[in-house]
């Protein structure tokens, strides 16, 4: 086993000539002094011209967002707007990342997507604008110190057969900002030409799979599409439909990829038990005839912070997402904060369905946490 990565010399950051993907692209790039001193930061620049997305170069590295006054059009400003950064220190000091793997490994923070019970509101501050990193050599570089450290698979009885596991959608969705940044592409290669005991792994709600179809992944890279049934998907505005990630989660098993379902947010509205029975339906129908896949499944309840429930009532007013106390009970996090889960009777009426129904339509699959 080797303890040194490979180095990003070996991976091509040039934009793509193909046919572009579909999927989100921002209206406007904006891209900081320091970050076109990587190439990869002038490869995103690239794409983004090709694409026809307007490029403001800053003079220096301070973002000046110019958003409006007006809290709604700055929120729709922010979301349509994609900054390239410089990764500083601090953001490449990788922290746990538990239950889902060992570590967090940021390539973005932000999303592009409208959820309204978004995981991101009152976790990053200030406007939702999202920032990819241009330094993603030294993010990569970074990671075999890491390799062993970890206390969720590297150190895990029933997961160490994962290796040390790196998160990549912590704090963004790679997949929704491929065509334009290249960095989950680049990350998967590196990955495969890492012959150590490591995995990336990461979940999204977007479905464009296709540049990554092809790639030398060796393994070492798990997608996880995040699903919900029809009920549900409805708060999740600016994803693909829940059919085409599954569909886009075959093509990746097909290629050869560890694949994963993430059913998240799991929410107990009237009707759940129908839903959700028809989604592992859905997933089944979808995976069935797929030789040899390699399937685990993630189980995350509904939950909310005082703090990310103001910022989502203002983002989202109107949204019909239950965020009251019925069926609730408060719970402190380890630092030290509050948020907001159901009630132990209805925790054990979910993951007692979901146990069961999983086993029945879904039985090769591992079920790695109920949170």
């Amino acid at each position: 086993m080797s303890f040194v990565g490979p180095t990003m010399a070996t991976i091509s950051t040039a934009p793509t000539t193909a046919r572009p993907a579909a999927g989100w692209r921002p209206r406007r790039l904006l891209v900081t002094r320091s970050a076109l001193g990587f190439a990869h930061g002038r490869a995103i620049v690239a794409r983004a011209e090709a694409h026809g997305v307007e490029v403001v170069t800053l003079p220096g590295d301070r973002l000046a967002l110019g958003l409006p006054d007006d809290p709604r059009r700055a929120y729709a400003a922010a979301k349509s707007t994609l900054a390239v950064v410089v990764a500083p220190p601090s953001k490449r000091r990788l922290q746990p990342i538990a239950p889902s793997a060992d570590w967090r490994v940021d390539l973005a923070e932000g999303c592009p997507a409208h959820c309204s019970y978004c995981y991101l509101a009152g976790s990053l501050k200030g406007p939702p604008i999202t920032r990819v990193y241009a330094n993603l050599d030294e993010i990569l570089d970074g990671l075999p110190a890491y390799l062993g450290q970890g206390s969720i698979t590297s150190r895990s009885q029933d997961r160490a057969h994962e290796g040390t596991t790196f998160e990549a959608s912590c704090y963004t969705d790679p997949l929704g900002l491929e065509a334009i940044t290249g960095s989950l592409s680049a990350a998967i290669t590196w990955f495969g030409r890492w012959d150590a005991a490591a995995q990336l792994r990461f979940t999204t709600k977007f479905a464009d799979v296709g540049p990554l179809l092809g790639l030398d992944h060796q393994k070492r890279t798990r997608m996880r599409a995040s699903i919900n049934p029809a009920m549900f998907a409805r708060f999740e505005g600016g994803t693909a439909p829940v059919a085409a990630r599954l569909a886009a989660l075959a093509d990746m098993a097909c290629a050869g990829y560890p694949i994963g379902l993430t059913i998240a947010p799991i929410i107990a509205a009237e009707g759940w038990r129908e839903a959700y029975d028809a989604l592992l339906a859905e997933a089944a129908a979808a995976l069935a005839g797929i030789a040899g896949v390699d399937l685990t499944i993630e189980l995350i309840t509904h939950r909310f912070t005082p703090g990310s429930k103001a910022v989502l009532e203002n983002w989202y007013p109107g949204s019909a997402l239950d965020m009251g106390l019925d069926n609730r009970t408060t719970k402190r996090t380890k630092f030290g904060t509050e948020k907001q889960v159901y009630d132990a009777p209805t925790m054990r009426s979910l993951r007692t369905f979901f146990e069961a129904r999983i086993a029945a339509l879904l039985p090769m699959a591992r079920v790695l946490y109920w949170t």
